[in-house]
């Protein structure tokens, strides 16, 4: 069990991003990874994975952990999203922020912009009162580095407002977020990120849970199948 460490929270509410290393052990992950793999899948990725039974199970064993039990109280999970990325199957991603979420229903409040859908599954822009208050958790089952994609991040960018990503880079600099399988990342939708094609023969697979506060406001519901 992986302890509750002051430096954790204190680097996640200044930088907007923090890893936890080591939850699980090589074998889980391969594990996992099988059941995420048997998913069929067109391109990057699928973002309804949290309608299968593991990933609530393995949602449940992750809001056990005391260094996540503070930041997790209250919230709600409202997708899960799993990519593949390999020399295969590769791309990148320049610098952005999660700007969209997924919700059950449109409606015409005046602060909702960007309606889209996406995999069947409706998204729309909330206002940044409510991304400030959600988390993504990002779960690898794989290591990760510089040669198979791992993220860039801008550190503390998700309290700024900058007119673009060089803005954001000038203001925050760059930092690769390396990890090791088995490890969680939690960090803010709102934190500017970006990831690079692969460049190795290695797999990058992660899990991305994304969570909200169970009421978002603004009319807004969360999609019919997100779990507690």
């Amino acid at each position: 069990m992986l302890p509750h460490s002051i430096d954790w929270d204190q680097n996640f509410a200044s930088q907007g991003w923090a890893i936890l290393p080591a939850w699980l052990k090589a074998p889980d992950c391969v594990a996992i990874a099988a059941q995420a793999d048997s998913l069929h899948q067109q391109g990057a990725g699928r973002r309804d994975v949290l309608a299968q039974s593991w990933c609530v199970a393995l949602l449940q064993a992750m809001r056990q952990l005391p260094a996540l039990q503070t930041h997790l109280h209250g919230m709600q999970a409202v997708q899960c999203s799993y990519f593949a990325k390999s020399a295969d199957c590769n791309w990148l991603v320049p610098l952005h922020q999660d700007l969209s979420v997924p919700v059950a229903a449109r409606n015409a409040h005046p602060a909702l912009r960007g309606w889209s859908c996406k995999d069947g599954q409706l998204f729309v822009q909330p206002p940044s009162s409510l991304l400030a208050r959600m988390l993504a958790l990002r779960l690898h089952l794989d290591a990760v580095d510089a040669e198979n994609g791992a993220l860039r991040v801008l550190n503390g960018s998700h309290v700024g407002e900058y007119a673009d990503a060089a803005s954001a880079r000038a203001a925050c600099g760059e930092t690769l977020c390396s990890a090791e399988a088995g490890s969680l990342m939690l960090m803010r939708p709102r934190l500017w990120h970006a990831s690079g094609k692969i460049t190795a023969q290695r797999q990058r697979r992660v899990l991305h849970f994304l969570f909200g506060p169970q009421a978002p406001g603004f009319g807004l519901c969360w999609p019919s199948d997100a779990s507690r």
